[in-house]
């Protein structure tokens, strides 16, 4: 008996996931613009608010699987090189899952943020002078959710931090810093370091985030480097 009410939640529970799908405005929007996923359009709503991104800028997307923030980035930046008249940019992409690549930027799967010799393969890929190369991190990576509220932010602050000690070794002076996080109780630490090393730091909640997540974003502008 308790075998079966167990099953009864999981179906509950897939019947709840996939009436959300097919109810979401966001996943039938891209389709239609043939990204991978809905989360596309928090960076272009993001992009659109605090104009972050131009012709011929380096970005390096962290947690890209399975691509569609570095769908956003190639054209954005005219790493596919569409606009003869405009600046040629360049796109990296890295996660620590396979993923299929997305045509005109550098995808790397199997990279493990945590991990200083999976990082240095990325690094090689910005050239010798890559400290200081980097116009733009931005890092929509989050860990496999436990559904504890506390763990999962902790967890997922960790890999914020990481996001950003490796922007603080590649950034240009100016340059931006995008990251998710579970709002808990470490978002103003996270906050107060940003501040420390960028001249405007935003939290936003895009309309495409769904209402019912702690997911937040912060939105980091003008980097000043580290002394």
């Amino acid at each position: 008996m308790r075998c079966y009410h167990s099953m009864m939640i999981r179906y509950k529970t897939a019947q709840d996931w996939l009436s959300r799908q097919l109810n979401d405005p966001y996943v039938k929007k891209s389709r239609y613009h043939n990204y991978r996923a809905r989360s596309a359009f928090k960076l272009l709503e993001m992009d659109e608010k605090y104009n972050l991104l131009r012709p011929g800028m380096t970005v390096i997307d962290c947690g890209a699987a399975p691509g569609s923030w570095t769908q956003v980035l190639v054209p954005k930046v005219n790493a596919d090189r569409r606009c003869e008249d405009h600046p040629v940019g360049k796109v990296i992409s890295i996660d620590v899952v396979p993923f299929e690549p997305v045509p005109h930027a550098n995808c790397y799967g199997e990279v493990d943020f945590l991990d200083d010799d999976s990082v240095k393969r990325v690094l090689e890929d910005l050239g010798a002078g890559w400290s200081l190369s980097c116009d733009l991190v931005v890092s929509d990576m989050a860990p496999n959710a436990s559904g504890v509220a506390a763990i999962d932010h902790e967890k997922i602050t960790v890999l914020s931090y990481a996001a950003l000690v490796f922007a603080l070794k590649t950034l240009k002076p100016g340059g931006g810093f995008i990251c998710k996080l579970w709002h808990g109780s470490r978002t103003p630490e996270l906050k107060a370091d940003l501040k420390t090393h960028f001249n405007h730091v935003h939290i936003v909640k895009p309309d495409a985030s769904r209402g019912d997540s702690a997911e937040i974003f912060f939105v980091a502008e003008r980097f000043r480097g580290v002394k």
